[in-house]
């Protein structure tokens, strides 16, 4: 019974601070809702084709959708007391989760990234990108006066010790053969450790030692060999590993300035693969154009300076943290995906947030921005 009075006192308290930020509520549905319509244009021809239903990827996205604000409501109100409570059995969880993805995980695609729950199927790299999040703020928060110091305990503290955090979970991840998962966890830690006052000189070297490990890792391991080999000549490969991006690339320049008008994209009639997930925004540029696409990456640049500007008003370090990490997070991804659809890093397989297609990237995602919502009832400049 104590417990349970506990609870309800936490959850109370998360609504004692304020209300909240109205413009950042307005960016996260706008998105959500272009994202929907997006997934609903881009599918139903594939979704005909292969499950003779055109409403089937549709039906459930809208379904994710309505449990995903759900589950944003909820969390919206987890203060951060309790949030910092949860954080180190969150970490276990997902240790425990990505083991057994290992031993019986579900494979696809070159990787074994999915355990299946019932009917159901769950990617426990999704949700260690938010508790790799959550972890480190409760660490840096912890040893916010080590850090800050000067000498030895700087580095142990603020690079050894968060590496060891960020290291696990990037090494159950390269066991997957997930390379995506492993460079956003990866610049997710390091994201993190940047705007949490580690060493930027150690960081930078880390970053090219990084860079220097996933080239040496790209020629070590056969499947990612061969996508850096289609990546230098994707014409060279045009009906293996470079169709994907061929296509996904003239439907981006078929697009032009004005774009085809929404569902009119030729290319998502089974030329570019995955239409509804990682190359969504590619039958976005076709049907939008330049002039829509240009406005949709001006959606995710206000979300983030939202973001941002919300995490440095909040006086509480590990709030602060949290909400910069998720950011952060928010922003790689999207980076990443405009990367990968335009040919400019090698085809990892990296969702849009808000746009691709699946049932577990969208409510860890819905439940990261309930997250930031909570933050935002307690920060300053959030309503200015």
């Amino acid at each position: 019974m104590r417990s349970i009075l506990r609870l309800q006192r936490l959850w109370h308290y998360g609504t004692e601070k304020g209300r909240l930020d109205g413009v950042l509520v307005a960016l996260i549905v706008a998105l959500v809702a272009i994202g929907s319509v997006m997934v609903a244009s881009a599918s139903y021809a594939y979704a005909e084709s292969r499950y003779n239903d055109a409403g089937y990827f549709t039906r459930k996205q809208i379904l994710f959708v309505i449990l995903g604000l759900f589950v944003m409501l909820a969390a919206s109100r987890l203060p951060p007391r309790m949030l910092w409570r949860l954080t180190p059995a969150a970490y276990g969880v997902t240790v425990l989760l990505l083991l057994a993805t290992l031993a019986f995980g579900l494979t696809g695609n070159g990787a074994q990234r999915w355990i299946a729950l019932g009917p159901l199927t769950f990617q426990p790299s999704e949700l260690a990108k938010l508790t790799l999040v959550l972890m480190l703020a409760r660490y840096f928060t912890t040893n916010e006066e080590r850090i800050g110091a000067k000498g030895r305990g700087s580095f142990l503290y603020g690079i050894v010790y968060p590496l060891g955090i960020t290291g696990l979970f990037c090494l159950l991840v390269v066991l997957q053969r997930h390379l995506s998962g492993l460079i956003i966890i990866a610049a997710i830690g390091i994201g993190v450790m940047f705007l949490s006052g580690s060493s930027k000189k150690v960081l930078g070297l880390l970053c090219g030692a990084g860079v220097a490990g996933v080239g040496a890792l790209a020629l070590t391991l056969d499947y990612a060999r061969e996508r850096v080999t289609v990546w230098l000549d994707p014409a060279a490969y045009p009906l293996e590993g470079g169709w994907q991006t061929l296509q996904g690339m003239m439907a981006i320049g078929s697009g032009g300035f004005f774009g085809l008008g929404l569902g009119n994209s030729r290319l998502k009639y089974s030329w570019v693969s995955e239409p509804a997930n990682d190359f969504i925004f590619t039958i976005t540029c076709e049907e939008l154009g330049f002039l829509g696409a240009a406005l949709i990456l001006l959606l995710f640049f206000l979300f983030v300076r939202r973001g941002y500007r919300i995490a440095l008003g909040n006086e509480d370090t590990f709030s602060r943290i949290v909400a910069l990490g998720i950011t952060t997070k928010v922003a790689i991804q999207v980076l990443l995906n405009v990367a990968v659809i335009t040919n400019t890093i090698p085809n990892t397989g990296i969702s849009l947030p808000f746009f691709s297609y699946g049932g577990t990237s969208l409510l860890v995602l819905f439940l990261e921005m309930g997250i930031l919502l909570s933050v935002s009832r307690r920060s300053v400049l959030s309503y200015r």
